[in-house]
C-alpha cells in the first residue's frame, strides 16, 4: 500500500478544509474521496494524519486523527544562493536543493547573469519547492527568495557559521569544508560565473572561495555538487 498523499495547509485544527491548488490536485488528479487517508503539513515540523470526511464542489473537508513529529527534516541549517539560470535549469536546482535538505534558497542577479526573473517565475519556483518537499517526504517547504542584485544576495548570508563561494577561476580551494555547527550558506553563480570584483566583495562578507575541481561544471551541476558535499559533511547523507 502506498503512503498517504501529502498536502500543505495554512492552519491545523480538528477539522481542516482543503481548497485551491491542493484541492484540485487531490480531487481532480488523485481522485481522493470520502474515507481516504492523507497526511497534512503546516510547516511546523509535524505531520498530521487525516481522513477525507466530505467532498464538496470546491473543497475537501478533512478530519484530523493524530499528529507526530516529522523525522525527515535536516538538522543542518543550509541556505543556497544561486544565480538565475537559463530555461528551466533554476527549477532543477530548486527541486534538487529541496530534496537534499536546504532550508532557504536565494535566486539572484549578478553581472554575468543573462536570464531574468519576474513574479510568475518566482511563484513557479516556490511551487516546484513545494512539490519536491512532498515527493521527498519533508514537512517543511524551503523559503525561496529573489535578490535583484549581488550585494543583496550576499547580505542574506549574515548569521551563517560557514560561507562557501564556488569560484571557477580559483586553482584550489582557500579552505576546507568543515562541520561548523550545521550552519552553511553556499553561493554558486549563473552560466557566466562571477567576476573578480564580486569574489572580492563576497570575501569581505565572510565567504571562503572553493574550487569544484579541475573540470568546468555546468552551473546547475556545480550547485547540486557543492550542496551534496556540504550535506554529507554536515551528516545529512550518512
Amino acid at each position: 500500500m502506498s503512503a498517504p498523499k501529502r498536502f500543505f495547509v495554512e492552519e491545523i485544527g480538528e477539522e481542516v478544509t482543503l481548497t485551491g491548488d491542493e484541492f484540485r490536485h487531490a480531487h481532480s488528479v488523485l481522485r481522493l474521496g470520502t474515507g481516504d487517508e492523507v497526511t497534512l503539513l503546516d510547516g511546523s515540523g509535524k505531520e498530521y494524519a487525516a481522513i477525507v470526511a466530505r467532498v464538496e464542489k470546491n473543497a475537501l473537508l478533512l478530519h484530523v486523527t493524530g499528529e507526530k513529529p516529522a523525522s525527515r527534516e535536516p538538522n543542518a541549517d543550509v541556505m543556497l544562493l544561486v544565480g538565475i539560470l537559463k530555461g528551466d535549469k533554476t527549477e532543477l536546482v530548486v527541486q534538487k536543493a529541496t530534496e537534499l535538505g536546504v532550508n532557504r534558497i536565494g535566486v539572484f542577479s549578478s553581472r554575468y547573469v543573462s536570464a531574468y526573473m519576474n513574479e510568475n517565475k518566482l511563484e513557479r519556483l516556490r511551487r516546484v519547492a513545494k512539490e519536491a518537499a512532498k515527493q521527498c517526504l519533508r514537512a517543511r517547504v524551503p523559503q525561496v527568495d529573489y535578490f535583484d542584485d549581488f550585494e543583496g544576495a550576499m547580505s542574506a548570508s549574515r548569521g551563517y557559521a560557514q560561507k562557501l563561494f564556488a569560484c571557477e577561476f580559483l586553482e584550489q580551494s582557500e579552505g576546507e569544508i568543515a562541520d561548523m555547527g550545521g550552519s552553511y550558506c553556499l553561493a554558486v553563480g549563473s552560466e557566466g560565473g562571477f567576476c573578480e570584483e564580486e569574489f572580492a566583495y563576497a570575501k569581505e562578507m565572510g565567504f571562503t572561495g572553493v574550487s569544484l575541481g579541475k573540470r568546468i561544471l555546468r552551473a546547475e551541476t556545480a550547485a547540486i555538487a557543492l550542496l551534496s558535499v556540504v550535506m554529507y559533511r554536515a551528516g545529512e547523507l550518512r
